[in-house]
């Protein structure tokens, strides 16, 4: 009896289920240790899920880059960027349709041009993105020399950031938008399949009548998308463009998505999971705040969260294979 139930918890797929286990294990430690301090208080725990917005949408398409075996380190510079196109033709032309067409359009752009240098130029897609990335967050400190470009229209503002809609803030119900169409590609449609096909094994892919490169391009452009509707979101919540908006947003979308169970190699996946992946960095980093950490504290914590994402993962991985 006591054998066949250690057979079943070595056959429980635990890359599934980790961000779940740590997520709950989490909460019930910081509900015990800040909850004196307002942890588990309606306003801070919907204040967690506003702030990881912009996180969570990023994790969604970033789940189809990783599953297809490539990395996307340009989100947080191309969220930047975006605010800073989108600020700038609402404060000259104040037309909310012609902001979205040039903020989402210039996302497109640039997970384009990331899927051609890695696909065609076979640039090694952790170089591309790094080099994309500096160009991207380097325009968007020029294009005003630094300088914040407040955005004044104020149904942009409720619409894309500080709005709630039957009392709900509307940061979450875009998040909630964004995950149902993930879910639905990732699980439900040919794209999905080709996605993990994809990152599984190319070759093997390829050969399956795959074609692997346009699923690694639209893979990239759905990244840029994601990315720049999230500079959208941080342009609208905070009501102003600025060049610093999504720093380091990067590695807490890798993080949120590795620990939601998506494999650094590719082939694994899980949008749900980026989910439950991203708002646990968002609980922690609010459980750090409450507990009077300094943000050089803070910076390492997170650090050490990211390392030992990847080396649950790789365990996981081992363990499946």
């Amino acid at each position: 009896m006591q054998s066949k139930k250690g057979n079943r918890l070595g056959n429980l797929q635990w890359d599934k289920y980790m961000v779940y286990i740590i997520f709950i294990a989490v909460f019930i430690v910081f509900s015990i240790t800040l909850g004196n301090k307002g942890f588990l208080g309606a306003n801070n725990l919907m204040n967690v899920l506003r702030q990881t917005a912009m996180i969570s949408v990023m994790a969604v398409a970033c789940t189809f880059v990783m599953a297809a075996g490539q990395i996307d380190l340009t989100v947080g510079a191309v969220a930047a960027m975006t605010a800073m196109i989108v600020s700038l033709i609402l404060k000259n032309t104040n037309s909310i349709l012609l902001a979205l067409a040039a903020g989402l359009g210039f996302g497109c752009l640039v997970g384009l041009v990331n899927g051609i240098l890695i696909t065609k130029l076979r640039l090694p897609a952790f170089l591309a993105t790094m080099g994309m990335m500096q160009v991207v967050r380097g325009s968007a400190m020029w294009i005003t020399d630094t300088a914040a470009v407040p955005i004044e229209n104020t149904g942009f503002n409720f619409v894309f950031g500080v709005g709630n809609i039957a009392g709900i803030p509307v940061l979450i119900l875009w998040t909630i938008l964004f995950y149902i169409i993930g879910i639905l590609i990732f699980n439900e449609t040919a794209f999905g399949r080709h996605t993990l096909a994809t990152g599984g094994n190319e070759v093997s892919a390829g050969y399956s009548g795959i074609n692997t490169v346009k699923v690694k391009i639209t893979a990239f452009i759905m990244s840029g998308a994601f990315a720049a509707f999230a500079g959208i979101m941080y342009a609208a919540r905070l009501q102003a463009g600025r060049y610093s908006y999504g720093d380091g947003d990067e590695m807490s979308v890798i993080a949120a998505v590795v620990l939601g169970g998506t494999s650094m190699s590719g082939g694994t996946g899980s949008v749900i999971g980026a989910l439950f992946g991203s708002i646990l960095m968002g609980l922690i980093n609010n459980a750090l705040i409450l507990a009077g950490l300094s943000t050089a504290q803070q910076t390492i914590v997170k650090g050490a969260i990211i390392v030992i994402a990847v080396a649950l993962s790789n365990l996981a991985q081992k363990k499946k294979n």
